[in-house]
């Protein structure tokens, strides 16, 4: 804590003077046109894997980069979705998985996670995406996690859809759906085409929808 600390001090005394206009500026409104989902995983850094700005990516994080398909009793992740696209009125949804995921890693191993029940529940929303990945013949135990953090994220963009306020949204052509997956080591992204998954830096146009 003592570090976490010693950097908000810093923070403080010489990165927040010399955005000082900005901040003034973020005190009293925000016009992010991103909503970026990623998971909670410490070494992906949405703001600085995309080089933004506080103000410019509205952010949800969390296990698996998980959003669980609509329902009658909606939880935090998709009223933040609705905040998102009725409120603020954000054009782009990324979706976007990593290489090394804990919680894919825990699934495609089918390990047991009796002891962490909230865990468990939580990643039943990544089935789907689980029953494609068995059904699929991998070489190594490392593709095989590989490929869940493929399918998942392709998975979550079919629930994202579920949501009302992004079915209406994609019918208006007012919103546009991307879904990536970051290698840590390499630091680069492959995006989702609708099909498969290619490289990011080499087709910076695609999207998922």
């Amino acid at each position: 804590m003592k570090d976490v600390i010693e950097g908000f001090l810093r923070f403080q005394k010489e990165a927040f003077p010399q955005r000082s206009t900005l901040f003034k500026k973020l005190a009293t409104n925000q016009n992010p046109k991103t909503l970026f989902i990623s998971c909670s995983d410490s070494r992906l850094v949405p703001e600085l894997v995309t080089q933004r700005e506080p103000g410019e990516l509205f952010v949800i994080r969390n296990a698996g980069n998980i959003v669980p398909p609509f329902g009658p009793e909606p939880g935090g992740v998709s009223a933040t979705v609705e905040y998102a696209v009725k409120a603020l009125g954000i054009k782009d949804i990324v979706i976007c998985g990593h290489s090394n995921c804990g919680a894919m890693s825990a699934i495609a191993n089918c390990t047991c996670l009796d002891h962490m029940p909230a865990v468990a529940h939580w990643l039943r929303y990544s089935d789907a995406a689980k029953a494609i990945n068995e059904a699929t013949e991998h070489e190594t135990p490392e593709a095989r996690v590989n490929g869940m953090v493929h399918q998942n994220v392709v998975a979550q963009l079919g629930n994202l859809r579920t949501h009302p306020c992004v079915a209406v949204a994609l019918a208006k052509g007012e919103i546009t759906l991307h879904g990536w997956v970051y290698d840590i080591e390499s630091g680069s992204i492959e995006a989702y085409d609708g099909k498969t998954f290619i490289s990011l830096s080499d087709n910076p146009e695609v999207t998922a929808s």
